[in-house]
């Protein structure tokens, strides 16, 4: 990707990463790279927030795909995350069509499939809002 991203505030802290396809997470890794963003990877929920549990990493945005493998999945997760770490924002992918009604108002959707610039001026539009997120 050769974007012009010069307008792109840098990305404060770590960008949790959840999503069972590896080729879509490694592409979202190569998206949060080209805007400078640091990220951690995980295949399924569980590991996530056994990893957000147990690290002291500022965690400004987690970007989470629905259906996953284990027992947690990508809306619950967003919950648990927002219920311990009530700043850190979110975005829910899914290839599935989500009810627009069970979706938060604090979420983001993405339906999938996103494309590259939509996912950068999302997070860049989350991660610049006035009251930042915090870990």
């Amino acid at each position: 990707m050769n974007a012009n991203w010069e307008r792109v505030r840098p990305v404060l802290g770590t960008v949790i990463v959840v999503e069972d396809d590896s080729i879509i997470r490694l592409l979202v890794k190569d998206i949060l790279d080209e805007i400078g963003a640091k990220s951690v990877l995980f295949s399924s929920a569980d590991e996530a927030f056994d990893y957000l549990l147990g690290t002291h990493a500022h965690c400004p945005l987690v970007i989470v795909d629905q259906g996953l493998p284990g027992i947690i999945q990508g809306s619950e997760f967003i919950e648990m995350v927002r219920a311990k770490w009530p700043g850190v924002r979110s975005i829910l992918t899914s290839g599935y069509l989500l009810e627009p009604a069970t979706i938060p108002a604090y979420v983001t959707y993405l339906h999938k499939p996103w494309s590259p610039g939509l996912l950068i001026t999302t997070i860049t539009s989350l991660l610049n809002r006035k009251g930042r997120a915090s870990a």
